[in-house]
């Protein structure tokens, strides 16, 4: 059955954070569980980046595609924490590699321990995820997620390879999201709805929608790196200027300017040079380049929608459009 916003209207976040409370507080209690260890220095890290808290979007992206074609149970929760396991590890490896101080308002664990221990700790939630996993003992669950952590390896290095590269068009950027982003989104509402046992088509059609929302949340998250409350943001604007990377705004840009202006930005990439920030917002706004990026963004979240069209009609699938249109509506 097609699904309509006249049958039942996709829900808002507190709504949708409502109707997974149960399950969450299962899932957080898992993680907090398989985190300890014997070692203290790696559980004061992984508590600092744990208790950081964020939406826990991910982890609730896999009960959401349980429910919206089934029942879903510990199983479904075993895998949420697996995902989260995964993303905490990349968020960790992240923040050394882009040298952050700051994520969601808190120092970074890099910035309180140093390099090297959130590596290791990083490290070590990845290798946690794989004991989580090996104990379903299902050999498609695992094929998934081991592709999964394989396909995000490879766009840390895609990324790393587009740093300071002025030359970075936005299929090349679309490329790293996918990677980076995208597919982890896609593991989740697929392993979701694997658990659940429905057939490879539902299955297809819950991984499009997380693969589609990833996109169209890793943009908006772009957008917000150039117009946001940097405390709203809860990480300072312009990192990602800093880092030199040439997001989906500043891309646009390049593309879209006058010879001088295109020259000037190719040389603030290729330094970083984070001090010329309002010459970028200026470039930016002359060529529309946010609205440009909003409006991939909502192509995107509007594809994700359309995934869903032949799921049934219930709460969760109501809970799974409501956050395709948060991802691309919410200010952090």
């Amino acid at each position: 059955m097609t699904i309509t916003e006249d049958t039942r209207p996709a829900l808002g976040l507190p709504q949708i954070q409502s109707l997974a409370a149960a399950d969450m507080a299962a899932v957080d209690a898992l993680i907090r569980d398989r985190l300890s260890s014997d070692v203290v220095l790696i559980n004061q890290i992984a508590d600092h980046i744990i208790s950081a808290g964020g939406k826990r979007l991910r982890p609730m992206l896999v009960m959401l595609a349980g429910h919206a074609v089934g029942q879903a149970g510990p199983e479904h929760h075993q895998l949420a924490a697996i995902i989260e396991f995964i993303h905490t590890s990349t968020l960790l490896h992240d923040d050394v590699v882009d040298e952050s101080s700051l994520r969601r308002g808190r120092s970074t664990a890099n910035a309180l321990w140093g390099n090297a221990p959130s590596v290791l700790v990083g490290d070590f939630l990845y290798s946690r995820s794989f004991q989580l996993m090996v104990e379903l003992d299902r050999m498609p669950v695992m094929r998934i997620l081991a592709d999964t952590t394989n396909r995000i390896a490879e766009g840390e290095v895609l990324q790393l390879l587009h740093v300071h590269n002025p030359d970075t068009d936005e299929a090349a950027y679309l490329r790293v999201i996918e990677r980076k982003t995208a597919v982890l989104f896609a593991a989740g509402t697929r392993l979701g709805a694997l658990a659940s046992g429905v057939d490879e088509a539902t299955q297809q059609a819950l991984y499009d929608y997380g693969m589609h929302l990833g996109y169209a949340f890793q943009i908006a998250d772009d957008v917000l790196d150039y117009s946001a409350n940097a405390e709203e943001l809860g990480k300072n604007l312009g990192d990602d200027l800093a880092e030199g990377k040439a997001t989906l705004p500043l891309i646009h840009a390049m593309a879209h300017s006058d010879d001088a202006t295109r020259e000037r930005l190719r040389s603030i990439v290729q330094d970083g040079e984070a001090s010329a920030m309002p010459e970028v917002l200026a470039a930016i706004r002359a060529t529309g380049g946010l609205d440009y990026s909003r409006r991939r963004a909502e192509e995107y979240a509007e594809a994700a929608e359309r995934a869903l069209d032949g799921l049934g009609d219930n709460d969760a699938v109501a809970a799974l459009r409501g956050l395709a249109r948060y991802a691309v509506q919410r200010s952090h």
